[in-house]
């Protein structure tokens, strides 16, 4: 049954179903004609998918994410953002990249983030003699540092499908997302100096007070959310809807930049996005629980410890397998199906949960701009209005050095973990 089954998901996919129907329906033809299990418990499966604390922090923060990106707070990131590295040579390219940062610990959406930050900075690219293939693959690929950076909907989506503490992987995607940032970073200082790429005039101490204090309210919600969540004030569930109120008041009262037609298609477009996740979460659980019953997770776990006895070897199998799945696959699925597959032989081999938590979604955040199938790849052509083939130059670009930034967030556990032990 599950090799049928295994058949069939990826027939469906490659069909251009939509994931969580290859899923369902595939879990549903396997259980109904190629088992004695009965229908009903499917039905169980998929609401009990849904049953988790952890998600409830879903909506909230897919809700903030929104009302930050229509509230003005994206705009004032950016001004904050140039005034603090627009004068180093790469400076508006760096000022992409600290941007997208910033409002990926704001939003916790990647596609969300290069729309909010490319629209304003990709013709400020062009304008500053940027090539348009780096531009292209800067955004894409700055973008990504969403799914690493908290408040990340795939952590939470690891946290859940596995048991381990969202809090904690919060913590050490800080860690991991200023890695993935700064090899980012490096090479774009790298790439202004060989191709002489003008510098913008150094802003003065009072421009520098002045963008501080516009984007302060905005720089301090992730300030909230993790101070909140390890100082005991409360849980990373209650943390989200406390971020979806306070962008509310900030977005409405302070920056006065919320109306109430705007937050009425802000609630719908969350409910959306919510529901478009939370569908894909129910139809991986249910997958999950086929496969589990049917012992692939055991027989995978035993595979591995009879036939690889290196960490360094299974981690990079880990690494090579989700950075191909990444290619095809949004990693809210990617997570979904293979996290249970992977966390039981990572803790036999004595690998940190968190850690391997992070390293997922340190894949699954490059896989997001990898051709051919990579959302930002489209969210990014929309924009720029280049073809595959144009952006294609820049895409591997990024996709070297940050691949580079895995190796280290990889074999050097302490560059994610060091927060996290430093406040154990």
């Amino acid at each position: 049954m599950i090799v049928l089954l295994l058949i069939l998901i990826m027939v469906l996919l490659f069909a251009s179903t939509p994931i969580y129907v290859a899923l369902g329906l595939s879990s549903f033809v396997a259980v109904v004609f190629l088992s004695d299990i009965q229908p009903m418990i499917l039905i169980q499966r998929l609401f009990g998918g849904l049953d988790q604390f952890a998600l409830m922090a879903l909506p909230f923060f897919i809700l903030a994410a929104n009302i930050m990106d229509v509230g003005g707070l994206s705009k004032r990131i950016l001004r904050w953002s140039r005034a603090l590295v627009g004068h180093i040579t790469g400076g508006a390219a760096m000022t992409t990249q600290v941007s997208s940062m910033f409002f990926g610990a704001l939003s916790g959406s990647s596609p969300a983030t290069v729309i909010a930050i490319g629209k304003i900075m990709y013709p400020e690219l062009i304008r500053k003699k940027y090539d348009r293939s780096f531009s292209a693959g800067l955004l894409a690929s700055s973008g990504a540092v969403s799914l690493i950076i908290p408040p990340s909907i795939t952590l939470i989506i690891f946290g859940s499908v596995t048991g381990v503490s969202v809090g904690s992987l919060f913590i050490a995607g800080i860690g991991a997302g200023l890695i993935y940032g700064l090899s980012s970073i490096i090479y774009i200082y790298y790439y202004a100096r060989r191709n002489n790429i003008p510098k913008d005039k150094r802003a003065s101490a009072k421009e520098m007070t002045t963008a501080t204090v516009k984007a302060f309210w905005a720089l301090l919600i992730p300030v909230i959310i993790l101070g909140g969540i390890y100082s005991g004030i409360f849980t990373p569930t209650e943390a989200a809807g406390v971020s979806a109120v306070y962008a509310l008041f900030i977005s409405a009262v302070i920056y006065k930049e919320m109306s109430w037609k705007s937050f009425y298609h802000v609630l719908l477009d969350s409910a959306i996005t919510t529901a478009q996740v939370l569908v894909l979460v129910a139809a991986a659980q249910v997958l999950g629980w086929i496969l589990t019953r049917g012992g692939v997770p055991q027989q995978v776990a035993m595979f591995i410890t009879e036939n690889i006895d290196s960490t360094i070897v299974f981690l990079l199998l880990i690494n090579i397998v989700l950075l191909i799945l990444g290619m095809f696959m949004e990693g809210v699925a990617a997570i979904t199906i293979l996290a249970p597959l992977i966390y039981p032989t990572a803790i036999s081999m004595g690998i940190d949960p968190v850690h391997l938590g992070v390293i997922m979604i340190a894949n699954l955040a490059i896989g997001m701009y990898t051709p051919p199938f990579g959302i930002n790849i489209f969210v990014t052509q929309s924009i720029t209005k280049l073809n595959m083939v144009e952006m294609m130059p820049g895409l591997m670009r990024f996709f070297v050095v940050n691949v580079a930034a895995l190796l280290i967030i990889t074999y050097i556990p302490e560059s994610s973990l060091f927060l996290l032990n430093l406040l154990n």
